[in-house]
C-alpha cells in the first residue's frame, strides 16, 4: 500500500477546478474561529495562518487527500469563551497532543472507541456550541445594531442555500468593515518564539477541556474521518494514524504560537463536496493561507458585535450536527451532556455522559427483552 492509502490508480496531487473549489470547503469554520482567537485572546493570527498553511501543504503531500486541518473546536470554543486562559489553552493543546501520539505508538483507538458513544461525543459538540452561543450573544450586545445586521447577512446567505457559508460570509462584512477602519495594513512575518502568547498554565480547568476535546477528536477526527476516507476516497487510513499526525500537529505548533489543530469529518465531507479528489486542495489552501499571513494585523479592528454573530453561526452549525443522533435515549444523553458542559465544565459534561450512555446501552437490551 503506498503513504497515503489511496488506491494505486488514484492520483496523489491534482491541481484541476475541483482541487480550487474544493479548496474553499475547508477554510468555512477554521477562519471564523481563528480569526476570534485572535481577537478575543492573546493568539496571533499570524502564527495560527502560518502552521494551518504548513499542516495543509504537509498532509496534502503525506496522504495524498483533501484531508482537513481545523482548529481543535472544544478546546477553541471554550478559550473564544473565557472558560479557558491562554496558558490553559496551551497547556490542553500540548497534553491532547501527547495523548494523541501516544494513542498513535500504542494502536489504543481502536481499542477505546467502543466505549465512547456517539451521543456522547455529539454531547460534547452540544456542550460547545452552548458556550460559543452564550459568549456570541454576549458580544452581540456591545452594539445590537451592528449585530442585527451581520445576522440578516447570515441570514440570507443561508436562504440562498449556502448555510456552511454563513459564518465565511458574515466574516467577510466584518473584514471589510475592519479594513475600512484602519486600511490595508503594512505586511508583516510573524517571528518564531517559543510560547509568544502565554506559558503553560496546568490547572483542573485545562485538565477538564483536554478529556472533553479528546473526546470529540475521538469520535470526529479520528474514527469518523478515517471512515469517511473509506467511503469518499476508497482510502485505508487507521484512526490510529490520524491520531499520529494529529498529535504532532499540537506538538510541533502550539509551543510556537499556533493553536491546537486536529483533522476533521466535517472539512474533509466539505473539501469534496466542493469537489476536492486529491492533495492538490491542501497545497491550494495552504498556499492561500500563508499568503494571508503577512496582512494578518487586520485583525486588532475586526468589530466585536459582528464576530459576536460569527460565533454564534458556528454555535449553530456546531450544535445542529450536535443532536442528529436517532432514539429518544441517545437524544436524552446529547442534552444532559450539553447542559452539564454549559453550566460546569466539559469534563464533567463528558464523564456524565460516560455513565448516562452506558446506563442506556444496559437498560435498551433489557426493554427489547422483555419486549419478546
Amino acid at each position: 500500500m503506498a503513504l497515503s492509502g489511496r488506491t494505486e490508480h488514484s492520483p496523489a496531487v491534482s491541481f484541476d477546478a475541483g482541487e480550487w473549489t474544493g479548496a474553499i470547503g475547508d477554510s468555512v469554520t477554521v477562519l471564523p474561529i481563528v480569526v476570534g482567537l485572535a481577537a478575543l485572546t492573546p493568539v496571533s493570527l499570524a502564527h495560527a495562518l502560518l502552521f494551518f498553511g504548513v499542516f495543509q501543504i504537509v498532509w496534502g503531500l503525506v496522504y495524498g487527500l483533501p484531508l482537513s486541518v481545523e482548529p481543535m473546536k472544544a478546546l477553541a470554543g471554550l478559550a473564544l469563551a473565557g472558560a479557558l486562559t491562554a496558558g490553559e489553552y496551551v497547556t490542553a493543546g500540548l497534553l491532547a497532543g501527547v495523548v494523541l501520539v501516544v494513542a498513535a505508538a500504542t494502536g489504543a483507538l481502536s481499542r477505546v472507541e467502543r466505549y465512547v458513544g456517539e451521543p456522547v461525543i455529539r454531547g460534547i459538540q452540544l456542550a460547545v456550541a452552548l458556550v460559543l452561543l452564550r459568549a456570541g450573544v454576549d458580544l452581540g450586545l456591545a452594539d445590537p445594531t451592528l449585530a442585527l445586521a451581520a445576522a440578516g447577512v447570515a441570514g440570507v446567505v443561508a436562504l440562498a442555500g449556502r448555510r456552511r457559508g454563513a459564518a465565511l460570509a458574515v466574516l467577510g462584512v466584518g473584514l471589510a468593515l475592519a479594513l475600512a477602519e484602519t486600511g490595508l495594513p503594512a505586511p508583516a512575518l510573524p517571528t518564531l518564539a517559543v510560547f509568544p502568547a502565554a506559558a503553560p498554565a496546568v490547572t483542573a480547568d485545562a485538565l477538564s477541556a483536554t478529556t472533553g476535546q479528546l473526546a470529540m477528536t475521538v469520535g470526529n477526527a479520528a474514527v469518523a474521518t478515517s471512515l469517511l476516507l473509506s467511503d469518499l476516497f476508497d482510502a485505508d487510513v487507521s484512526p490510529d494514524r490520524l491520531s499520529g499526525s494529529m498529535g504532532a500537529m499540537c506538538l510541533s505548533a502550539v509551543p510556537l504560537g499556533g493553536v491546537p489543530m486536529c483533522h476533521g469529518s466535517g472539512g474533509l465531507a466539505g473539501k469534496h463536496a466542493f469537489g476536492a479528489r486529491t492533495g492538490g486542495a491542501n497545497l491550494v489552501l495552504g498556499g492561500l493561507y500563508l499568503a494571508a499571513v503577512p496582512f494578518a494585523g487586520v485583525v486588532a479592528a475586526f468589530p466585536m458585535a459582528v464576530l459576536g454573530v460569527v460565533l454564534a453561526v458556528v454555535a449553530a452549525h456546531l450544535g445542529r450536527r450536535a443532536v442528529a443522533v436517532e432514539g429518544r435515549g441517545a437524544l436524552a444523553v446529547v442534552a444532559v451532556v450539553g447542559v452539564v458542559g454549559l453550566a460546569w465544565n466539559v469534563g464533567a459534561a463528558f464523564l456524565a455522559g460516560l455513565l448516562l450512555d452506558a446506563l442506556r446501552r444496559r437498560v435498551a437490551p433489557a426493554r427489547g427483552a422483555a419486549g419478546t
